[in-house]
């Protein structure tokens, strides 16, 4: 070990989830133990500074700081904790004299931290829907930490959570920045077209001064429907198909869509205006992380949603879509509940026969609300219907408990694979 420290504030405590005392009713387990970093940290490699968000209590007061601390030793950078602290004009859920304030026990920071352009940004959502809360991004100097954007995508309504299944914002060459939105306010006075108001919506973003602005964006016409019986858009990670303008995002409605990352669709009452839709089973939630791969010839995207077997689905350069009859299907046992399979893959390049899907989930049991044990597979990236090797073929291989949302990481010949069983498990060949 290079070094350890804690990063809860003096004299308090990390929060637990009986702190968040109105959430799921009082009886919110989507924590099993401390809160304290959620978000997936983002590192600077060329500073050698590494992000993340750590929350403290008293169990009266509640704070959380960004963090700026190098690599090499756990030295906070000057300028580093910074409080998180916000407000912005609208008379939403929770305003008080047309203002917002930023809660900072009903926030939760779940996505992972996006370096962009010299500047952090650190999305929330919330606990178990629990109000009143709003979707926020802010966006913090990387070289200061000092706080230069603040956006509230639901200043006069309500909701409106980053969620992503903890998968970070997506960003772009020109600065901009993609993130989809879960249940949430639609439009503002009776316009649900207003950019005021996004819950429900993928959005591209562009920085202008000291917030964001809505450059396009898209909304499923039944977005009531969906907020309603909780199927809202923003349950899946979402990304851009590398080298192409195209954006992927699943929503608990158990649908793919592909949008036109720079002309998403608006809303539209009676139809989707996107690139594409693509339904998977109507039991497929999608708590999950997507993942993709381009090799020699081949080129798929992989979803693996709880109740859902495993899918690769073929990619079209010639017409830009998904290729679901091409899509190939694994016969293995796959996550059930309400948490689905976090995926990575790792390759030499395209060449043929090096590409690995790996996939994460929980093996038995439902990861959402219960600590449950998890399982590592292997596959072949060109045709995932051929498994190459899973951590429970020997009992020398066994990781623990599953880690929710916690991808594998693949370097140096080796797979390192977060658990919830105190400990990081790093897999190479003998």
């Amino acid at each position: 070990m290079y070094w350890q420290k804690t990063f809860t504030a003096p004299g308090m405590r990390p929060p637990t989830h009986v702190d968040m005392t109105g959430a799921c009713s009082g009886s919110y387990t989507d924590f099993s133990g401390n809160i304290g970093i959620v978000g997936t940290p983002v590192i600077d490699a060329g500073t050698g500074t590494m992000y993340f968000v750590a929350r403290s209590t008293t169990g009266n007061a509640f704070v959380q700081f960004l963090h700026a601390v190098k690599i090499v030793d756990g030295s906070e950078i000057p300028g580093s904790p910074m409080q998180i602290t916000a407000s912005s004009t609208g008379n939403g859920d929770g305003s008080v004299n047309g203002v917002i304030s930023f809660d900072a026990q009903r926030q939760n920071q779940r996505q992972g931290l996006t370096l962009l352009n010299g500047v952090v940004y650190v999305t929330f959502s919330s606990h178990c829907d629990w109000g009143p809360y709003h979707g926020w991004i802010l966006g913090y100097d990387a070289s200061t930490a000092q706080q230069r954007v603040v956006y509230n995508d639901t200043p006069n309504g309500y909701a409106g959570g980053m969620w992503e299944s903890g998968t970070g914002m997506a960003a772009d060459a020109d600065g901009n920045l993609y993130v989809v939105t879960g249940n949430g306010t639609v439009g503002d006075a009776g316009d649900p077209t207003s950019p005021t108001n996004r819950g429900s919506s993928a959005l591209k973003l562009t920085p202008t001064g000291s917030t964001l602005r809505v450059a396009s964006y898209f909304t499923p016409f039944n977005y009531q429907f969906l907020n309603d019986n909780d199927l809202d858009y923003g349950g899946m990670g979402a990304f851009l198909i590398p080298n192409s303008g195209l954006y992927m995002t699943g929503g608990k409605d158990g649908n793919l869509y592909l949008l036109n990352k720079d002309a998403m669709g608006g809303y539209l009452p009676s139809s989707n205006q996107v690139q594409q839709v693509v339904p998977l089973s109507s039991n497929a939630n999608m708590h999950c992380q997507a993942a993709y791969y381009k090799g020699s010839s081949k080129e798929f995207v992989y979803v693996w949603s709880e109740n859902d077997p495993l899918r690769a689905i073929p990619f079209d350069r010639a017409s830009n879509l998904l290729s679901p009859p091409g899509q190939v299907v694994s016969s293995a046992a796959g996550p059930t509940g309400q948490s689905g399979a976090v995926l990575s893959v790792s390759s030499n390049t395209s060449q043929d026969g090096t590409g690995i899907l790996w996939a994460s989930y929980a093996s038995s049991g439902d990861a959402e609300h219960t600590v449950s044990p998890g399982i590592l597979r292997a596959f072949d990236a060109n045709d995932v219907s051929k498994e190459l090797w899973n951590n429970q073929r020997s009992p020398r291989d066994a990781a623990g408990n599953y880690a929710k949302f916690a991808a594998p990481t693949i370097a140096n010949g080796h797979v390192y694979l977060p658990t919830f069983s105190n400990r990081v498990v790093v897999y190479g060949l003998r």
